[in-house]
């Protein structure tokens, strides 16, 4: 029998799809950005143009969009948006608060608008909270796992004050001991809000298979936001030290042990998502493609604008 010949690859009709899919990404991306600058408009008190750039906001549609491509625009709204969230609140904690007082009242008020609280109309962060609460409220996932939302959202808002703390300690009499070590500092990798990100996308999609993995997919979620911790870190040192922020190279004697420990992390990432690319693949490629991404992007900018 004659063996069937197939023929050979075309390689500019190869590089003619590739772009088209790079093209038809990078759209769903400036759709993202102008809904992220619509609703950053209608929070002027959270969002200053410095840092708050037009480039921050497609800095966000752009990793979000990369990150689950086969996704429409209507499905990620709402997980640019929680982004957005997490952005404004850092720079509240971070950059706005005063105090540790203030920070506590935030979290308060935060965690109370997750329990159904309706915002003070003086709390923008607040009632931007409360926009994407009643976006997942929406949907049929919600009212099973909103705790599970809620429970995340109490890890980042517990992490931010953290690393407050760890700030204020260290600046107030200069003494290295004050910082936290390395495993410290990735045990507060929720102060990224990144797998609270992903929990808000996956309660929105709703797919049963995923929730049923929901667990395992946040196990995952945790160890690739720790991957992520250190990757903005090598990318964003300049800045960090311009800022007066926490960097894992201030952390460590030898600063390559950062590289290290993000292949230790990855290698931990593999273990994790290989068995869940059985069960729920779609999900498992978009833990990857977070790590792909950030990979990339921190190599030569990072996300946020100017002060």
């Amino acid at each position: 029998m004659t063996p069937v010949q197939h023929p050979a690859p075309d390689p500019i009709e190869e590089q003619l799809l590739a772009a088209a899919e790079q093209g038809r990404i990078s759209a769903l991306a400036a759709k993202g950005q102008r809904d992220l600058q619509q609703c950053a408009a209608g929070y002027p008190d959270l969002f200053p143009p410095r840092p708050f750039d037009p480039a921050l906001f497609g800095n966000v549609a752009m990793a979000i969009a990369f990150g689950a491509p086969w996704c429409d625009e209507a499905a990620l709204r709402i997980t640019n948006r929680a982004v957005l969230w997490g952005f404004a609140v850092d720079w509240q904690v971070d950059y706005v608060a005063k105090s540790r007082e203030e920070i506590d009242l935030l979290a308060e008020r935060c965690l109370a608008v997750a329990d159904g609280a309706t915002p003070a109309p003086d709390d923008p962060l607040g009632r931007f909270l409360a926009e994407l609460r009643d976006d997942l409220a929406a949907t049929p996932a919600f009212e099973r796992y909103q705790a599970v939302w809620r429970a995340e959202l109490g890890r980042v808002l517990d992490a931010m004050a953290r690393e407050w703390d760890w700030k204020q300690s260290s600046g107030a009499d200069g003494a290295p001991g004050a910082l936290p070590d390395l495993e410290a500092y990735l045990d507060n990798a929720d102060n990224l809000a990144c797998t609270v990100v992903n929990v808000v996308h996956w309660i929105h999609a709703g797919d049963p298979v995923t929730l049923a993995h929901l667990d395992r997919l946040i196990e995952a979620s945790g160890v690739v936001q720790r991957i992520l911790r250190l990757v903005n870190d090598l990318g964003t040192y300049e800045r960090d030290l311009r800022w007066g922020d926490l960097n894992a190279l201030l952390l460590v004697a030898d600063r390559d042990e950062v590289p290290r420990r993000i292949g230790t992390l990855v290698a931990q990432a593999r273990e994790l998502l290989t068995p869940l690319r059985e069960t729920c693949p779609v999900q498992a490629d978009y833990l990857a493609r977070q790590i792909g991404f950030s990979s990339g992007f921190y190599r030569s900018t990072d996300f946020w604008g100017a002060l």
